[in-house]
């Protein structure tokens, strides 16, 4: 088993248990949009995994990965009241540009590989990998609509503090 094989079981393993760990965990209402895209991601990485076939494809939507740490880190600073800090408009701004770079150039890239290799790849996989990335893109669209409201329009963050001192 070559290094990339291993780090693709690897983070299957992490998205099955954190799937499991939320279904037991969460109330489904505040969960099913990543519930949905660890199913997604189960899927399209138990494929490659099982048939021992792109392997490099799988290792780069890992990439989108890299922007979660600043998605967490914001949350993890909403939840600790910092909102309104310094440190969390910094990661606000670093977030927004790793998800540009990580999250919509990957998905990006991935949908154009996946067109220009059409004729090397089954129909299985060419349905399950284009339904896949559909849905993870529509998913960040709205994420992403979702952040640019939260975090840069004035307006809505006006709407959000309001709310959250009348809780």
């Amino acid at each position: 088993m070559d290094i990339n094989s291993l780090l693709e079981l690897t983070d299957l393993g992490y998205f099955i248990y954190d799937f499991l760990d939320m279904v037991l965990n969460q109330k489904m209402g505040q969960s099913w949009e990543l519930l949905f895209h660890h199913v997604v991601v189960i899927t399209c990485f138990g494929i490659s995994v099982l048939s021992c076939r792109y392997v490099g494809f799988a290792v780069v939507a890992l990439l989108v990965e890299i922007n979660s740490i600043f998605l967490h880190l914001r949350q993890v600073l909403r939840m600790a009241s910092l909102a309104k800090s310094t440190f969390y408009r910094v990661n606000s701004m670093i977030n927004l540009g790793t998800y540009v770079v990580f999250r919509i150039n990957t998905l990006a890239w991935m949908t154009r590989w996946l067109v220009l290799n059409r004729e090397h790849v089954p129909l299985i996989s060419y349905t399950v990998g284009s339904v896949g990335l559909a849905i993870m893109t529509l998913m960040n669209i709205v994420l992403f609509y979702r952040l640019m409201r939260s975090d840069f329009m004035k307006s809505s963050r006006e709407k959000e503090m309001k709310k959250d001192k009348e809780m």
